[in-house]
């Protein structure tokens, strides 16, 4: 969503009810540490699912079961090559809600005394 298209802040407080849920059930989706660790092992480029799971030590039965989570969710895409399907961030605006939020937490503290 470019900023043309984006709902001012006033409008941001008046969103219908099923697109809050929406918005809260990707957070709580991508909350979890495991499906955490997929999406951020999956952001410079799409993996199949046996990379994925042999990266972070998880059976591919389970990192299949995440995935059906966060496909569903519209996190992740997969795509067939050839015998393997490689999964990646579904778009570009999930990439960057990872990768900012990555900055924000490792960048020094500014701590407001008042």
């Amino acid at each position: 969503m470019d900023n043309a298209t984006r709902p001012e802040p006033a409008r941001l407080a008046t969103l219908d009810d099923d697109t809050v849920s929406q918005l809260a059930e990707m957070f709580r989706l991508m909350g979890d540490p495991t499906r955490l660790r997929i999406i951020l092992g999956c952001l410079s480029g799409p993996r199949p699912v046996g990379d994925i799971a042999q990266r972070l030590g998880l059976s591919s039965s389970l990192v299949s079961h995440h995935l059906r989570l966060l496909r569903a969710a519209r996190v992740m895409r997969g795509r067939r090559h050839g015998k393997q399907v490689h999964y990646g961030v579904a778009d570009e605006h999930i990439g960057r809600v990872f990768l900012d939020m990555l900055d924000h937490v490792v960048e020094p503290a500014d701590h407001d005394v008042s």
